[in-house]
């Protein structure tokens, strides 16, 4: 039995080669993935402001009145990324509150694509959702 015997494999070069090849094709394939990954964020700033939209409507029958103080209407904040153990990546709050009216922000804390722009959704007493500023 031969302990010196060659097996066929990559060399180093070869491999370094190839790693560079792919990441050339995910810088160019990265601007088209922007909107997707921005629209796929966006989604837990709507799914919050439906939240706060159906404890508002909820607090209104009981009460007569909406509320800007997202504690009494039951809402919990999840901790935001720029906060030790957060992950959520939209702070939400009640912006304006009126005898019958409301107004709920999503802000987010992170640039998503980079452009210095910080994306904003809105929600009103009637449901309707809208994006303010987008990223």
């Amino acid at each position: 039995m031969k302990l010196n015997k060659k097996v066929k494999a990559f060399t180093l070069p070869e491999l370094l080669v190839v790693l560079v090849i792919i990441g050339i094709l995910i810088l160019l394939a990265l601007p088209e993935l922007m909107p997707l990954v921005t629209r796929a964020h966006s989604l837990e700033a709507k799914n919050g402001l439906k939240m706060v939209h159906t404890l508002e409507k909820t607090h209104f029958y009981e009460y007569s009145k909406f509320s800007n103080d997202m504690e009494s209407i039951g809402f919990e904040q999840q901790k935001v990324v720029t906060e030790e153990g957060g992950s959520a990546k939209y702070q939400i709050e009640v912006v304006e509150v009126g005898a019958n009216n409301f107004v709920a922000r999503a802000t987010a804390v992170v640039d998503f694509d980079g452009d210095g722009q910080f994306n904003v959704w809105e929600i009103n007493e009637q449901g309707e959702l809208k994006e303010v500023v987008k990223d």
